[in-house]
């Protein structure tokens, strides 16, 4: 195995991590990583101090690229913009097991995108990834105290009590999962609604590509008169599976055997109340799920 194969299998998965981290799409982070390796391939080793160190910069930068260039297409944007979700069957060994503590959780996605492309690689990689300023600042060609001030920033910009609870995919969102799903059944959501915060708020991405809500639907009243509509209209209708999304549980529906709908729960809070619910119906973010 030369230098650049193992470097390829032992830092694909970080890199795929950091790019989805960044830009809320597995498609788009798997074809940075691998135009990363491809432009590694034409440096010479010896030229490298740090293969990792170099590939992170390199996957970093090529996403803030990308961002900077889709940032129009997302201003135009129908209706709310989400993550793509990383949907898998319920996984029972333990090597899936293992790599499901790896995963960003899908709350922690969602907040990340109330920072700039800038604010969100810093902060990953200081407060997710732990990486300390020097190697900070050499990566991103700032200076340690503007890094520092980034940090500061960004972290005012999230709700960190949210953060510290959104932050890992080891949650259980599985009391809410069911207590959707026999709101579905019965057409009757009061046990959800009484799962969740004053405040909460259901998002809806459909993209322009399918109907969706385009606007938050606000505070417990509204989500549950928005279920018990919406259920009577039979946009709940299909096969609906119990998955993990981004590592914690969800809910996918399936219609003619191609997915319609996910529905994700976000970080609960400390007395273990839902502040959000994620439904997720653009058929270009569900396509990952239809390939495996």
């Amino acid at each position: 195995m030369t230098e650049w194969e193992h470097a390829y299998t032992e830092h694909r998965q970080l890199l795929l991590s950091i790019a989805y981290r960044m830009l809320g799409s597995y498609t788009d982070a798997e074809d940075i990583v691998q135009d990363a390796f491809v432009a590694l391939q034409r440096v010479r080793e010896e030229d490298i101090l740090s293969v990792k160190a170099y590939l992170i910069k390199t996957v970093t930068h090529r996403c803030l690229n990308l961002l900077k260039s889709s940032r129009k297409q997302r201003e135009v944007y129908t209706g709310p913009w989400l993550p793509e979700p990383d949907i898998e069957l319920e996984a029972n060994n333990p090597e899936e097991q293992i790599i499901r503590k790896e995963k960003v959780s899908y709350a922690l996605l969602v907040m990340l995108q109330q920072l700039s492309p800038v604010e969100r690689a810093i902060f990953l990689l200081r407060e997710v990834l732990d990486y300390d300023y020097a190697q900070i600042a050499e990566m991103m060609d700032k200076s340690e105290t503007n890094c520092r001030k980034i940090v500061s920033r960004a972290k005012h910009k999230v709700n960190q009590d949210q953060l510290n609870t959104a932050s890992t995919a080891e949650q259980n969102s599985e009391p809410f999962v069911h207590a959707f799903l026999n709101g579905v059944k019965t057409g009757d959501f009061a046990g959800l609604i009484q799962l969740l915060t004053e405040q909460a708020a259901l998002i809806s991405d459909g993209g322009g590509k399918v109907r969706a809500a385009l606007y938050p639907i606000l505070g417990k009243d509204r989500i549950q008169a928005f279920l018990e509509g919406i259920q009577g209209k039979g946009s709940f209708e299909g096969e609906l599976l119990e998955v993990r999304i981004n590592g914690d549980y969800g809910v996918l529906i399936v219609k003619e055997g191609k997915p319609s709908m996910a529905i994700c729960f976000g970080a609960a809070t400390e007395s273990h109340r839902l502040q959000d619910i994620y439904f997720i119906l653009n058929p270009d973010k569900l396509g990952r799920f239809r390939n495996q």
